[in-house]
């Protein structure tokens, strides 16, 4: 442990902060803890952010969506992209708005409150090419096979 950190944890008051510091300063040990620590992240936002929730239900509707309809391989690898765009967006969006709200804490601040809008408009803007993407790839091959189905329905 560096000197600065047991410098930092002697002068902290009570143990429990004390124990947060020095994981929250440890680097980690091995490839497999840091893919611990980001698929952490990816768990946390998973779980707390109602965005990032649904960003994952189209994503994973918009892919079963391509595979259904037989999209190739290039086309699909687009609409993967995209939708990895914004989860990857809403992610940060995430990161952003905890370090603003660690910063300012309970108080009220116009630069916080453009730092949190400005990431939010990140997302909006992703999600927004996302769903014109998917459109230009989903939809004609949509439109044929919807067509089709309506042509060969028995319809008596």
């Amino acid at each position: 442990m560096s000197s600065n950190l047991q410098l930092i944890e002697s002068n902290s008051g009570n143990s429990k902060s004390r124990a947060e510091r020095s994981l929250a300063w440890r680097i980690a040990p091995d490839l497999w803890s840091s893919f611990r620590y980001a698929w952490a992240g990816v768990n946390y936002a998973f779980t707390t952010q109602r965005n990032f929730r649904i960003h994952t239900a189209i994503a994973l509707l918009a892919i079963s969506l391509g595979v259904a309809l037989g999209i190739s391989a290039v086309q699909m690898s687009i609409i993967i992209l995209t939708c990895c765009l914004v989860m990857v967006l809403e992610l940060l969006n995430t990161a952003i708005e905890s370090v603003v709200d660690l910063t300012v804490k309970q108080t009220y601040h116009e630069l916080a409150k453009i730092a949190k809008d400005c990431a939010a408009g990140a997302v909006l803007m992703a999600a927004i090419a996302a769903l014109l993407v998917a459109s230009f790839i989903l939809l004609p091959p949509l439109g044929k096979t919807l067509l089709q189905f309506i042509s060969t329905y028995p319809w008596s």
